[in-house]
Parts: structure tokens; sequence; C-alpha cells
């Protein structure tokens, strides 16, 4: 058992140092002059652009069942009158960035993992070494650009479709006035609620990206091993995603 947990201890902290390893390189390749703007925009298309559809259902539904649970609470002390600050408050500040960062990253760290994964295990990464190309610059760089730029946007349409859907189910059964709805996030809300909640979605795009890759570039036996690092990808970063968004909750708010 202690041979089991000791190696346990080992291998978090070998991975903990490869992806802080990765990072660093990532930061220091991504100023170089390398052209990057043709990669990135492609990889915010496959990455960014096509995960609206998840990032849309996810918020919809988000709103609404927060929204049908706090109406229902809210008219026992008569406190309707709150229910778009606090729906405006709990989506803008938690709700859509932390759940749009799990959803995306089931999507996006996965498809990072599994495609350099690939690349690893048919010798591809080792082909572009024997070019004098670096992978990190053309691999790793434009993949956590694109995650880090495309975040920020998905989480901003789920703040706005997270909102609404609250509004769509809460204004009936609240029975109140349209306008008290958004009258009330207008006075409980201030602008650094938004911007803090952009601010976690750009740390869990570079969450996303850097793991990702990190498992991908480091696949081993085979197919078999692609989807070993496909999985680990998913769980690492939905945990970290978790650990990091409490510290950032505390340090933002």
């Amino acid at each position: 058992m202690f041979n089991r947990l000791g190696s346990i201890v080992v291998s978090y902290f070998i991975n903990l140092g490869g992806i802080t390893q990765l990072a660093f390189r990532f930061f220091r390749s991504m100023f170089s002059p390398y052209k990057l703007y043709n990669k990135v925009i492609n990889q915010v298309y496959l990455l960014g652009i096509q995960s609206l559809p998840i990032t849309i259902i996810t918020s919809v539904f988000i709103g609404m069942a927060f929204t049908l649970q706090i109406v229902l609470e809210f008219e026992k002390f008569g406190a309707n009158f709150l229910l778009g600050g606090i729906v405006g408050l709990a989506i803008w500040r938690e709700l859509a960035p932390l759940l749009t960062g799990v959803a995306v990253s089931a999507r996006i760290g996965a498809a990072i993992a599994s495609e350099l994964g690939t690349m690893r295990v048919t010798v591809q990464i080792d082909a572009l070494k024997t070019l004098s190309q670096d992978p990190v610059k053309y691999l790793v760089v434009p993949r956590i650009l694109a995650v880090m730029i495309m975040m920020p946007l998905l989480v901003g349409v789920a703040d706005g479709v997270g909102f609404m859907s609250g509004f769509f189910v809460g204004v009936p059964m609240a029975n109140i006035n349209p306008n008290a709805y958004f009258s009330s996030a207008i006075n409980m809300l201030e602008p650094f609620d938004i911007i803090g909640g952009l601010i976690k979605a750009l740390v869990f795009g570079f969450l996303i990206g850097v793991i990702g890759c990190y498992q991908g570039l480091n696949t081993k036996a085979g197919a078999k091993g692609v989807g070993i690092s496909t999985t680990h990808a998913v769980v690492k970063t939905i945990i970290s995603i978790f650990v990091v968004n409490y510290f950032l909750s505390y340090l933002l708010f």
C-alpha cells in the first residue's frame, strides 16, 4: 500500500514539474519571431468556434436550473425583486467560467491530447525535431494561444445566455416586472464581476491548453497510450480548474 501511495505522489510531482516546464517553454516561445498567426487562427476555429454549441447548451440549462431553485426559496422570504442580481452574480462570477471551463475541457483538452498523442506515437513529432523544428513553437504555442483567446469569448457568450435563460424562467415564476429583473442586476453588480469571470476564463484556457499539450507530447504505448493520455488530460484539467477557481475567487472577489 505504501509503495502504491509513494508511486502516486512521485508521479504527481513528475507531472507537475513537466507541466511547469512546458508552461515556461510556452511563454519563452510565444515571443519568438516564428510566424504563428495562421496556425493560431486555424486552431481558434477548430478548438474555439466549434465549441460554441456545447457552451450555449450548457449555459442555457445552467441558468434555467439555478433560477428555478432560487425562485422557490426567494418566494418564501418575499425577495423576488433581488432575482436578477443574484442570478447575474452567480453566473458571471462562478457558474459561467467554471462550468464552461469544465465542459470545454472535455472537448478541447481531449482533442489536443489525442491529436498530439497520435503525432507522438506515429513519430511525426520526432520528424519535426529531425527537421530542426521546435515542437513547442510549431504545435504547442498555437494551441494554447487559441484556447486562451477563445475561452474569455466563450464565457462571455455563456454569461449572456445564462443570464437571459434565467430571465425567461424566473420572471414568469416569480411574477415580477421584467424591468425589475434587470434593475436588480444593475444595482447589485459591478463591472469587475464580469471582468473577474473573464480573467478566470483566461486562466482556465491556459490550463486546458498546457495540460492537454503535456499529456499529448508524453504519450506512450501506441494507440492504447493515446486513450490513456486523453483520459488523463481531461481528468487533470477538470481537477485543476476546480482547485484554481477557488483561489481565483478568493483573490478576485
